[in-house]
């Protein structure tokens, strides 16, 4: 049985199929399935650990156990809920004011005074 040298390509020259759905990926706004498992097993992590490593008060004590225990990781949480811009009524404009402790305590104590 011989065969013919033009049937026969070396394989380096046969053209590549593509599966049917190849290059098609996820559909817009569709969480990497991964990412959402870990997500999930993040949550869950802490939910059991809570506040006192034995799961008080679930997700919410492990939270409020990172905000006594790393003040730099709640910021970095408040961060990430916090909306990302703040939105005034154009009537009552809101405006920035910088002032030091002493200036701010004094300013309190009379907003205080008037209530």
């Amino acid at each position: 049985m011989t065969t013919d040298s033009k049937d026969v390509l070396p394989a380096a020259a046969k053209p590549k199929r593509r599966p049917p759905a190849a290059g098609i990926g996820r559909k817009k706004g569709t969480p990497n399935k991964t990412t959402a498992v870990l997500k999930e097993a993040i949550l869950l992590a802490a939910e059991q650990v809570g506040e006192n490593g034995r799961g008080k008060d679930g997700l919410v004590g492990y939270i409020k156990r990172v905000a006594r225990e790393d003040t730099k990781a709640m910021a970095a949480l408040l961060g990430k809920v916090l909306p990302l811009q703040v939105v005034g009524d154009p009537e009552h404009p809101l405006h920035h004011v910088a002032m030091t402790l002493d200036e701010f305590r004094r300013a309190a104590a009379e907003v205080a005074a008037k209530v």
